[in-house]
């Protein structure tokens, strides 16, 4: 079973915590690196998430800010415990990389994703899998199956007791790119067809009449965590490397773009539709 909670997710949460208890206590972070004999740079790394936080060291911080309350205390303990785990894709990181989509993926309450290129990663199936990594740098059989089983694994996310909300808004293009073939892009919209049906899921199409729109420079995910502590995330990729970013006004941005591909996009009912009329017209 996978777990229901991102160690990303949870180092996040404690920096936040802890610079929240150090701005309670008055100091600054120099001031509180001073008292401890620390670097700057280390308070300043562990406070913005980049680096984990041992017992001890979380320990020292909770006693210069004086938090006394046991029940926080443990909490922090907890927080700081679970940072350090690994989730499943951590037998993955040679695909996935050090710091991976489905680790924030793990603790999501709502994933809204723009593709103008392809079908998501979430809503792809084996055949579409495999044909867009032999597309790429991935012609090894062994390396190719192995993102394929990397990325079914990730799917399970939508599978669980309590799913997250995924939303997804798809170019036309993204449909009618016969990735894999005809046979492969038919059996990939039936799936869409199929997962468009779940509660859970809402999925919508942009058709080329639609015109312009505010998301021609790329894909993007954006993922909601249900914790008010925990910020939005947004993902992109290049052709060379992927990014995830977390500042608010960034977020703001995209938040303002897909509310601009919501407006110009299908409904559900007519998406399905759509996505139906792009079968036939592949037989």
């Amino acid at each position: 079973m996978q777990r229901t909670y991102s160690p990303s997710v949870r180092r996040r949460r404690l920096a936040a915590e802890l610079r929240r208890a150090r701005d309670l206590s008055g100091l600054t972070g120099l001031r509180a690196a001073k008292e401890l004999g620390w670097p700057h740079s280390k308070l300043t790394k562990i406070e913005s998430a980049k680096q984990g936080v041992k017992a001890a060291d979380l320990e020292a911080l909770m006693d210069l800010y004086k938090v006394g309350d046991r029940d926080t205390r443990e909490a922090m303990l907890r927080l700081a415990r679970e940072s350090k785990e690994r989730g499943w894709w951590w037998k993955y990181r040679d695909i996935f990389g050090e710091r991976a989509l489905p680790d924030f993926e793990a603790e999501a309450s709502g994933i809204r994703c723009w593709q103008a290129q392809l079908v998501p990663g979430l809503l792809q199936t084996p055949d579409y899998i495999e044909a867009v990594f032999r597309a790429g740098n991935a012609q090894d059989d062994a390396v190719v199956q192995r993102h394929v089983q990397g990325r079914i694994e990730r799917q399970h996310i939508l599978n669980g007791v309590h799913p997250p909300r995924f939303a997804a808004i798809l170019d036309e293009g993204a449909l009618r790119r016969q990735i894999g073939g005809r046979e492969v892009l038919h059996e990939q919209l039936q799936h869409l067809c199929n997962m468009a049906t779940r509660h859970n899921i809402d999925l919508r199409v942009l058709p080329f009449v639609a015109g312009e729109h505010q998301a021609s420079n790329g894909s993007f995910t954006v993922l909601d965590f249900p914790n008010p502590l925990d910020v939005p995330v947004a993902f992109t990729e290049t052709v060379t490397a992927s990014m995830f970013v977390e500042e608010p006004a960034e977020i703001a941005t995209y938040n303002d773009v897909w509310s601009n591909l919501q407006g110009a996009a299908l409904t559900q009912a007519r998406s399905a539709e759509f996505i139906q009329k792009v079968m036939r017209d592949l037989t």
